[in-house]
């Protein structure tokens, strides 16, 4: 990378860029610098430095010419902007969610509202009070989809599917190969593809989802707005599945995620017994995150391999 787009992109993000779009990425990140400079001409922005970045795009601070503090993403993948900004004005009546200020669909390029300081739940570090990221997922999941708009929502399944592919792909590359085994992910996955094929009409049936609701995709919004949800992959399916990174995430035993699962589980309304089902079926992709950092010796990783063997 040349000296500008290091400014912009570091060399950690390169490699997750060149891991999801593969060396295509390359050529994209050395453009990136008069990409940024064009958006920034059209939408009247001043450039700040870079944001906290995602798999999937380059995060930027800027303000707008009013003074405005606002967030600028572009992806390589030319659908990304067009399709998370549809999917975020699904809920932008709820507040919770970043409005969507200006969307260029040629360079998928989204600029966003600025929420709050920026800093992510993962970021800060602290668990959150469980009841409120439970108002959070309720909150979007209570949004009525207007029938033209479901063909955006991919069904749960295959959300699941992908995500179990990629963090197979993490696991055989990474420490996770010789630590967690491959029939726990199969486990896991087939135990996930059961769940979303049967959305419990008791838990509300299939609900909007966001898709990928981990603590580094929830921003604080302050006491008046609250948590703020972004980077949806949106689906739609059952609302445990929303719940699952945040029963587990930092937990040392299985009395605290039983300690959160029913709480989780009260807030959003479904059973307990369903979302601790959702639980025990994802807990081996987390055990891979874990292991590939170098955290397989922590009481949270044995935990998640106790809670993967069911």
């Amino acid at each position: 990378m040349n000296d500008i787009t290091q400014q912009l992109v570091d060399e950690q993000q390169k490699q997750r860029l060149v891991r999801r779009f593969g060396t295509g990425a390359i050529a994209w990140l050395a453009d990136l610098p008069a990409l940024v400079d064009e958006l920034a001409a059209q939408w009247d922005l001043t450039v700040q430095g870079p944001a906290p970045h995602g798999r999937t795009s380059v995060v930027l601070f800027c303000r707008r010419a009013d003074g405005t503090p606002a967030i600028l993403k572009v992806s390589p993948d030319p659908a990304l902007g067009t399709s998370e900004a549809r999917v975020l004005r699904l809920w932008q009546g709820t507040g919770r969610v970043p409005a969507v200020w200006e969307v260029d669909p040629e360079r998928s390029a989204v600029l966003l509202e600025a929420v709050g300081k920026g800093r992510t739940v993962a970021l800060v570090g602290e668990v959150p009070d469980m009841a409120e990221i439970a108002a959070l997922i309720s909150d979007l999941h209570s949004v009525n989809v207007p029938c033209n708009d479901l063909g955006q929502l991919h069904p749960l399944n295959s959300r699941m599917n992908f995500i179990f592919d990629m963090w197979e792909r993490e696991r055989q590359n990474g420490r996770a190969a010789e630590i967690v085994p491959p029939s726990a992910m199969h486990r896991g996955h087939a135990r996930a593809r059961d769940l979303s094929h049967a959305e419990d009409e008791d838990d509300g049936g299939a609900v909007p989802l966001h898709g990928d609701l981990h603590p580094g995709n929830v921003l604080y919004g302050g006491p008046e707005r609250g948590f703020v949800a972004v980077d949806p992959r949106a689906c739609i399916g059952d609302g445990a599945a929303d719940a699952v990174d945040w029963a587990v995430w930092q937990a040392q035993d299985l009395e605290e995620v039983d300690r959160r699962v029913a709480v989780l589980a009260a807030g959003i309304g479904v059973r307990g017994e369903r979302l601790m089902a959702w639980c025990r079926a994802c807990a081996p992709l987390f055990a891979v995150a874990a292991a590939n950092r170098g955290r397989a010796d922590t009481p949270h990783f044995a935990m998640l391999m106790r809670l993967a063997a069911g």
